[in-house]
């Protein structure tokens, strides 16, 4: 990546999928925003996988800090609001985003992401990967995004559309697009081979290559992993974001893409000293070419910094604004103790009830699309009765074959020659 950032539209960007910490992605895009705009006006191209596509159209279209951070833990606090979190028949991520897209995306986004937003997609049922950079119109930006973010039973049954084809989630596939090429700054709320990642705080070395991307095996990615699923609390998911601002300020500050040491400086409250003048100079050659490697540059986390409008007063209004709860006398009973003892309790009354009104709503938003839905899955049973019923065939048929030509069967007497006997 040393000469990468010569020449502008030469190298690119890659957001990895993350669930519900997709919002770190919106810390690291902040950070970069603030610190080096240079990297993001100048990329050639953004890719993006499931959340990370998510986080990179908004980067495309210029959506400020705030409305991304009240969009992510929007979602959170919807779920944290269901007795069941995301077993609650409520919980349908795919509507929500689809109508924040709906609302949020200019009328020619898909002339702003054209050439310049590459999207992941797995195609189903081959579950081979996608990634598609041309769009025709707003609403294809739209639904290629819904593709994207579409986990299979965790959001629905039946996969949506892109073309007519049916895709879902491109993390399945390939979590993290071109992670493999030189010139791509890739970003990852999970701890591994990424540029931009949580810093690694646990002895093991060994990695896990998924969905073409290598991660660390550790305690804290299993927990990351867990979470982005299993949605985290408000506060915590505020702070995956705070650390995708840390974890990116320093990439910038190892590669000598800032002004000066701010991460030494929250931490030792003195600047660094140079080791020696060997160390000066290749220092001073890496910021000539364009590139500097800085290991010498602090791991910091969120507990490290207690005011954290320091660093980015934009993105701490936002997300402390996002993270404003209701306050009405009813809102604050539902989130007590005996408010929800209460709310269990009544599980078996309500539950029914919930249960049948949600299913219904679903059933009439998908009569549009049944009968295509509907023979879709009649061509689906088919091709599998007819792979069952072919590999079923071929073991009969090599049983048989195998019975047929066993050695255990007696072997023929061998004829008598009468001539030979006396």
């Amino acid at each position: 990546m040393s000469n990468c950032f010569q020449e502008e539209g030469s190298w690119s960007l890659s957001f990895s999928g993350a669930g519900f910490l997709g919002l770190y992605h919106v810390g690291v895009t902040q950070c970069l925003r603030e610190r080096a705009p240079r990297l993001l006006q100048g990329a050639g191209r953004f890719y993006g996988s499931s959340s990370g596509a998510l986080n990179a159209v908004c980067l495309l279209v210029g959506l400020s800090a705030d409305l991304c951070c009240s969009s992510g833990l929007g979602l959170v606090q919807k779920v944290e609001q269901l007795s069941l979190g995301i077993f609650h028949p409520a919980f349908n991520p795919t509507e929500y985003i689809k109508r924040l897209l709906q609302r949020s995306l200019p009328p020619d986004v898909h002339i702003l992401a054209s050439q310049r937003l590459g999207i992941s997609l797995t195609r189903w049922p081959e579950g081979d990967n996608v990634i598609v950079t041309e769009f025709a119109s707003r609403d294809e930006v739209i639904q290629a995004l819904i593709c994207a973010t579409y986990f299979p039973f965790y959001c629905g049954t039946i996969p949506p559309k892109f073309r007519g084809q049916h895709y879902f989630d491109g993390g399945l596939s390939n979590i993290l697009p071109f992670s493999d090429c030189p010139n791509t700054i890739t970003v990852s709320p999970f701890t591994g081979t990424v540029d931009i990642c949580p810093p690694n705080t646990s002895a093991s070395i060994h990695e896990m290559h998924f969905c073409n991307a290598n991660f660390q095996i550790s305690t804290m990615n299993l927990y990351r992993w867990f979470s982005c699923l299993i949605f985290p609390t408000l506060e915590m998911t505020a702070d995956k974001c705070r650390q995708g601002y840390l974890d990116a300020l320093r990439f910038l500050e190892r590669r000598g893409l800032t002004k000066e040491p701010v991460l030494w400086m929250l931490v030792s409250k003195e600047p660094p000293a140079p080791a020696d003048e060997t160390q000066d100079a290749g220092h001073d050659q890496g910021q000539k070419a364009g590139l500097s490697l800085n290991w010498a540059v602090p791991n910091v986390t969120v507990k490290d910094v207690p005011n954290f409008e320091v660093l980015s007063l934009e993105l701490e209004t936002g997300l402390k604004k996002a993270c404003l709860r209701d306050s009405s006398p009813w809102a604050r009973f539902c989130r007590s103790s005996l408010g929800r003892v209460l709310t269990y309790h009544l599980l078996p009354c309500t539950l029914p009830f919930q249960y049948t009104y949600f299913q219904t709503r679903r059933l009439a938003m998908w009569l549009p699309d049944m009968p295509d839905d509907l023979w879709w899955m009649q061509g689906m049973l088919r091709s599998l009765a007819l792979g069952v019923y072919s590999r079923t065939k071929d073991q009969l048929l090599g049983l048989v074959s195998l019975l047929v030509t066993s050695p255990l069967q007696p072997e023929a007497a061998p004829p008598v020659d009468l001539a030979t006997k006396p």
